[in-house]
């Protein structure tokens, strides 16, 4: 059964809460106030006005266990724990958690270091893959889709990696994530990562043409 958070939740959508984000701007007080309130979006308000660096790991340990619903989950790493300059050591500890969300925040964390963090040599994410080969269809719903979007991330970093995800992707093959009474559908990862190779190529010619 499809795990649902319990919190109150007023359906705010990401788009007029990034505008919020616009007009509050950082305001660490009020985000540790609006979590404080166990509201989903106050929550994710509060991960997009917090100041990362006031947090304290005793306090994104805190913050890590209240996070049940992936949109909550993602922001908080992409907002709160990608943001802190110890993050890697909450992906070593995360990554093989029992919990869904923890594993989940360590997966997300991976993907964003994939796309962003070009300073990490190509063997971490080598080394990566054939943990996800090995564990994907194991893991916890939510965890899995984690694990799918990192190793997506990964094969679009750059060519060598490719070759190695999308072998990767189909010796696991598709990937069962139960998204609720949702339309979301979770991507193939050979599919995604050729489909936006080749988006970029398209775009990178349509660049060129312009230039000449």
């Amino acid at each position: 059964m499809l795990f649902r958070s319990n919190k109150a939740m007023f359906g705010v959508s990401f788009a007029n809460l990034k505008i919020l984000t616009k007009k509050i701007k950082k305001n660490h007080p009020l985000a540790l106030k609006l979590w404080a309130t166990g509201n989903m979006d106050a929550m994710i308000l509060a991960t997009m006005i917090a100041d990362p660096s006031m947090l304290k790991d005793n306090e994104i340990r805190e913050w890590v266990k209240s996070c049940d619903y992936y949109p909550l989950t993602d922001s908080f790493a992409k907002e709160i724990v990608y943001k802190n300059p110890a993050y890697q050591k909450y992906i070593d500890e995360w990554a093989n958690s029992p919990d869904e969300w923890e594993a989940r925040v360590a997966w997300i964390l991976i993907a964003i270091q994939a796309r962003e963090d070009q300073k990490r040599d190509d063997s971490y994410f080598a080394d990566l893959i054939p943990i996800i080969i090995d564990q994907i269809h194991k893991r916890k719903n939510r965890t899995k889709e984690a694990m799918n979007y990192a190793l997506i991330a990964i094969g679009i970093r750059n060519e060598a990696l490719r070759v190695l995800a999308i072998k990767a992707a189909d010796t696991i093959g598709k990937v069962q994530v139960d998204h609720g009474e949702t339309s979301c559908k979770t991507p193939l990862a050979r599919e995604y990562i050729e489909n936006a190779v080749e988006h970029y190529r398209l775009a990178e010619k349509t660049k060129r043409k312009k230039v000449e």
